[in-house]
């Protein structure tokens, strides 16, 4: 039974997740979404994707509806070419999951991931039993190539920012995933000097050792060929984290910090007003208040994010984990728009991306933990008890927040204390009380 999570549908490929279901998605898609045209698809480059963006294309043209196949290409690319035809998308990726898990996010004419009431829409209608039998699986029957958007894409994301890059050298790490074809075109639309690493996938080392999961691998790089800064992508390119020029972690929070900052001392800050969800560190809190900048918290997932900014006509917003939207610029989060307008602002300010880093927020010690889910339901009193302990040794001077990933089997930990070590102990006892 699919079900959409915090990023579409997802689990693991050929075992919680097969070309069949995905085939049904389409079909769903096409009714609920009632393209008046063709529907755009891309993929990442896991080994099951072309099986999956297959099944997407089977499905539509089983109900007479025609796709236009960019191949591999950002999430964010898809969410851009649907926006500029004014027809749905499908993207083929698990984001930052490992190679072996895969899932479908699906995009409106709009160029917007699905609202809530379309998704269970889309889940109602999958759940009929009246629904006609799923076609065989076979050669689309209309599908276009569409591979030349991307090239139309990367444009686009170049004239978002203005700057000359020319003092800047980056390493970007792709993650073996869809920035790959992206890279490294629009950073060196702006004379940015870019090295490139982790860009040869081969379908099973997408985010291996490497991307947004793993930044010590672009950290690395960085110090090796001492450049000012590194950049490092997910496996769909739709976020973005950056390590300075020592190799120090610049996160989502950061970014945001740093690019809400700019943008409120230029008097560009529409409602001095920024957007975060829950996970989002004390840290930024504390430092936009001191520069009366408002903040708005969501929930976890960018779809809650794009919401609240739209509803209150805000300019920026987004996650810790670096997916970050602006939605003048883009439809989505996309990781190559963050990129550029981080190095906008670096490049006018003329400073290290870690001062400006240190300048913009202090971070709370913050200890994140997974606690992986088995067939047992975990016993909710003791989960109770267990938060209610850390919030009264945290008082006001930290925080946990305890909740299932939409995204993978498992359940988050996040606890922020005035030190690494204090947050770690209560870490550790939560999680202890979750596995008796």
């Amino acid at each position: 039974m699919l079900r959409f999570g915090t990023d579409g549908v997802r689990g693991r490929a050929y075992e919680e997740l097969f070309p069949e279901d995905v085939v049904r998605l389409a079909q769903a898609a096409a009714e609920v979404l009632a393209p008046s045209g063709p529907v755009v698809i891309g993929r990442d480059t896991r080994d099951s994707s072309p099986d999956f963006a297959a099944a997407l294309a089977a499905g539509f043209s089983a109900v007479g509806v025609s796709t236009i196949d960019m191949g591999v290409a950002p999430t964010p690319a898809v969410a851009w070419a649907a926006a500029r035809a004014c027809i749905p998308g499908a993207m083929v990726s698990a984001s930052h999951n490992p190679w072996y898990d895969n899932g479908v996010k699906l995009f409106g004419a709009d160029g917007r991931k699905l609202d809530d009431e379309v998704q269970a829409a889309l889940e109602s209608t999958l759940d009929d039993p009246d629904r006609s039998t799923v076609p065989t699986l076979g050669a689309p029957r209309r599908t276009t190539d569409g591979s030349g958007l991307l090239l139309e894409y990367q444009e686009a994301v170049a004239s978002t920012a203005g700057f000359d890059g020319r003092n800047l050298s980056v390493v970007v790490d792709a993650a073996n995933g869809s920035a790959t074809t992206a890279l490294p075109g629009p950073l060196q639309a702006h004379d940015v000097t870019v090295t490139v690493i982790s860009s040869s996938p081969n379908g099973r080392n997408i985010n291996h050792n490497c991307g947004s999961t793993r930044p010590e691998t672009v950290a690395q790089a960085v110090r090796e060929l001492n450049a000012d800064l590194g950049l490092t992508f997910d496996g769909d390119a739709d976020r973005v984290l950056a390590v300075d020029h020592t190799g120090e972690l610049v996160d989502g929070d950061q970014i945001i910090a740093i690019c809400a900052t700019d943008l409120h001392e230029q008097g560009r800050l529409p409602g001095n007003t920024v957007v975060v969800t829950v996970m989002t560190n004390l840290g930024f809190h504390r430092a936009m208040a001191q520069r009366g900048i408002n903040v708005v918290t969501t929930p976890v997932g960018d779809r809650h994010v794009w919401s609240a900014l739209q509803d209150g006509d805000w300019a920026l917003g987004g996650e810790q984990s670096g997916h970050v939207i602006f939605p003048s610029l883009a439809t989505t989060g996309d990781g190559m728009i963050t990129a550029l307008q981080l190095l906008e602002v670096v490049a006018r300010r003329g400073l290290p991306l870690g001062e400006l880093a240190a300048e913009v927020m202090t971070k709370m010690p913050q200890v994140l933990h997974n606690v992986a889910l088995g067939p047992d339901p975990i016993d909710e009193n003791r989960l109770a008890a267990a938060v209610a302990a850390a919030e009264q040794a945290l008082g006001a001077n930290g925080r946990i927040l305890v909740r299932p990933s939409g995204t993978e089997p498992v359940l988050r930990i996040m606890v922020e204390a005035e030190t690494p070590q204090i947050a770690g102990s209560i870490v550790a006892d939560v999680a202890a009380a979750i596995s008796q």
